[in-house]
């Protein structure tokens, strides 16, 4: 066996060690890339049944403070969030979210001035109901950002750069919620539709 022959054998290693790396960095994309979208769909079906719970809500608030009309405001939110999630729309969803949570925090806040209201048995339990959902949508959020987080970050890393850049992985936007949470919404306006 010649110089010539280890040479070759050396860069065939190299090449097959090379290639085995590369696929390893493309497995470990696509985990990253399937966890993302499992974060998501975790939050989207508890968005669908906070969806289903609110209506419910607003309803027998609606009963005890008097009001027959439908609330505008309150259906226009919970629509534009039903969009956002189901065109996978992030940011729109976050900035539909943070209505729709400015909104909920008022009803509970106005729902104070009604004691016959927070004694009932039926609001009791979907405020409860609807108040785990938010917890557990704020939970699946932080495990959503945290899933994005680790693919962008990766996707930006030498080599994986290289991978990901030849296989078209892309980053993907974190759910934030814009500052307007914070501020209070009139939610009577939600009731005067």
């Amino acid at each position: 066996m010649g110089v010539g022959d280890v040479i070759l054998i050396v860069l065939l290693v190299a090449v097959i060690l090379l290639i085995v790396y590369a696929i390893v960095i493309y497995n470990h994309l696509v985990a990253l890339k399937h966890n993302v979208a499992k974060a998501w769909s975790n939050i989207d079906v508890l968005l669908k049944q906070r969806h289903d719970e609110l209506p419910k809500l607003v309803e027998v608030c609606k009963q005890y403070m008097g009001y027959e009309q439908e609330t505008s405001g309150e259906g226009q939110a919970r629509a534009q969030v039903a969009a956002a999630r189901e065109g996978g729309d992030v940011p729109a969803l976050g900035q539909a979210e943070t209505q729709l949570r400015l909104g909920l925090g008022n009803l509970f806040a106005l729902a104070e001035a009604y004691p016959d209201l927070k004694a009932n048995t039926n609001f009791q339990h979907l405020a409860d109901r609807v108040t785990a959902l938010e917890n557990s949508i704020a939970d699946r959020r932080e495990y959503y950002n945290e899933s994005v987080n680790l693919n962008n970050v990766r996707i930006e890393q030498f080599p994986d750069v290289i991978v990901a850049r030849k296989f078209g992985f892309g980053p993907f936007d974190l759910l934030e919620f814009a500052d307007e949470e914070k501020a209070d919404v009139d939610l009577k306006g939600l009731f005067a539709g």
